[in-house]
């Protein structure tokens, strides 16, 4: 049984863990930590864990968590999380980690989108974790950097194309909808629901901090640099990505050779399902599968993806790399 601390736990992408390590045949969750005003029983913060989990959430004591745990899901912040990766690497216990702090391996980019960053040694480690294009890289690691929501959809719609240099690396753009569980559990006037009820709107234009982690990624699948203008949107529903994403072909490209690439590229993988029609999010909610639908209209490719953005964005994915580290069957509490 694999030992399993998640470190952040009161947040969304915690009680996400912890559901779904609640139906992991070979995983125990052995420890819960949060910030002191935040811990309790896990019960009293979750209320639909009454009666399923009876555990505590307590501050982080590294002795105990050395002694508790062979993996950390480290679920906190952004600037925050490599204040304590270090820590948890020191104490024998491997990290999987949900924030930016280890996806970014020019330390000028993130240093430009987020802050100085404190730990280089572990960010050169580091292996990005998407496991569809990086599996390989993932076994038995110490430090996985899990992708942002943004970009798990964004690249999987388009790494059939780069990686087949079928598309121009200029001139991409990502446009992708998410769900208001996107913005995080801590409440803000954007989000309060008489403003976001019946509307969306654009956020972070030209700026946000996951068009750098798609434009790396995909330069590292195309095998040379690639542009990517990126525009998100939330929208009034919980939870989900829908992204669009638009390229121009080097080639004229039919219905059938789009199909044929991606339906190829993808037919060893479980969570990844190539439609033939666009997806919605209504038909990835809750679970860990990103569905896809590439076509072409006017002179463009158009790739179309659907992940829901606390699992396969976050939880889910998270738990697909626990597995892969470890060498387990990676569809293990989530298919």
């Amino acid at each position: 049984m694999i030992k399993v601390a998640i470190i952040g736990a009161s947040g969304y992408t915690g009680v996400e863990s912890i559901e779904i390590l609640l139906r992991h045949p070979e995983a125990e969750l052995t420890y819960l930590t949060a910030l002191p005003e935040e811990c309790g029983h896990v019960a009293e913060t979750f209320k639909q864990l009454k009666g399923r989990l009876d555990m505590e959430i307590e501050p982080l004591d590294l002795d105990k968590l050395s002694k508790k745990a062979d993996v950390a899901l480290c679920c906190l912040p952004h600037k925050v999380s490599m204040g304590f990766v270090p820590k948890l690497l020191k104490a024998g216990v491997k990290v999987i980690d949900f924030s930016a702090d280890y996806r970014l391996k020019n330390l000028d980019v993130y240093e430009k989108y987020y802050q100085k960053h404190t730990d280089p040694e572990n960010l050169a480690k580091a292996v990005f974790g998407l496991p569809e294009l990086f599996r390989e890289k993932i076994k038995g690691v110490d430090l996985v950097a899990n992708p942002g929501c943004y970009p798990t959809g964004a690249l999987l719609a388009i790494a059939p194309l780069l990686s087949k240099g079928l598309i121009e690396t200029k001139g991409i753009i990502v446009n992708s909808v998410t769900g208001v569980s996107g913005g995080g559990k801590n409440p803000s006037p954007v989000f309060h629901y008489p403003n976001m009820n019946e509307n969306i709107l654009p956020y972070a234009v030209g700026s946000h901090r996951h068009m750098p982690e798609m434009e790396q990624i995909a330069s590292e699948v195309a095998g040379e640099a690639v542009e990517i203008l990126f525009q998100p949107h939330v929208g009034p529903f919980d939870r989900g990505i829908l992204s669009s994403v638009y390229s121009d072909p080097k080639k004229e490209l039919s219905q059938k050779e789009l199909s044929d690439l991606y339906n190829d590229f993808y037919k060893d993988e479980q969570f990844v399902v190539v439609l033939k029609s666009p997806p919605a999010v209504k038909n990835v909610a809750k679970g860990n599968y990103c569905h896809v639908y590439p076509t072409v209209a006017k002179g463009k490719v158009i790739c179309f993806s659907a992940i829901d953005n606390l699992i396969k964005g976050a939880s889910g994915q998270a738990i697909q790399n626990m597995n892969i580290i470890f060498g387990l069957d990676e569809t293990l509490g989530i298919a």
